[in-house]
């Protein structure tokens, strides 16, 4: 299986979830209806720090020596990323003081390289569907700047989803290799799918798209 494969064969596994994610509804999810750029940045500062935390710690007890270096330049990326989004917010947030993301709280179980990798990939596939609603929101608000820097992220994102499935292809010595970190991927964008479908629902919003 080739790495444009990979990504296929996850991408068609979670059609539903990556496509109501990359839908308009994912800011108002992520903002809990508070959608204004104060609230849009603070998500987004929220969401890098916790992503840079968690690929910190994976590379700090990683035993491959390949994924331990990955992991540790998608958490400096991940870093540089939140100070990006921070450098627009007077008092921008830190993971920390908010509840972490469920896609985090998942990927943070994972401690087998096999599974970190196709977390990864999931991670990844994740990000770039923000990256794009991020983008959409400020070329709506006439900000042109500022949905240029998060178009800059969506390539940087772009980068992580190749590494992360040359890392699966590096890793992955059998197919139950590959169905593991398959799985994981999978598991990744479920957690990102259902907290969106809860905060949708807590708000009474359905997340079903309207035909």
């Amino acid at each position: 299986m080739t790495a444009s494969d990979f990504v296929d064969s996850v991408s068609e596994a979670n059609q539903t979830a990556l496509s109501r994610l990359g839908s308009s509804k994912l800011l108002y999810a992520e903002t809990e209806g508070n959608l204004d750029p104060e609230h849009v940045l603070r998500a987004a500062a929220v969401a890098e720090d916790a992503a840079s935390q968690t690929f910190e710690a994976w590379s700090d007890d990683e035993a491959d020596d390949d994924a331990a270096d990955l992991f540790a330049t998608v958490a400096d990326e991940e870093a540089a990323h939140f100070e990006t989004v921070a450098d627009e917010l007077d008092d921008p947030p830190r993971a920390a003081d908010s509840d972490v993301p469920a896609i985090q709280s998942v990927l943070r179980e994972f401690e087998e390289t096999v599974e970190r990798a196709g977390g990864l990939v999931g991670r990844s596939l994740v990000a770039k569907k923000s990256k794009e609603q991020y983008t959409g929101y400020f070329t709506g608000e006439a900000d042109p700047q500022t949905a240029s820097v998060f178009r800059g992220l969506g390539d940087d994102v772009d980068t992580q989803i190749d590494a992360a499935v040359n890392l699966v292809n590096a890793v992955c010595a059998t197919d139950d290799d590959r169905d593991r970190a398959h799985e994981a991927a999978s598991e990744a964008i479920q957690a990102a799918y259902e907290e969106y479908t809860e905060s949708l629902e807590a708000m009474g919003v359905n997340p079903k798209p309207v035909c």
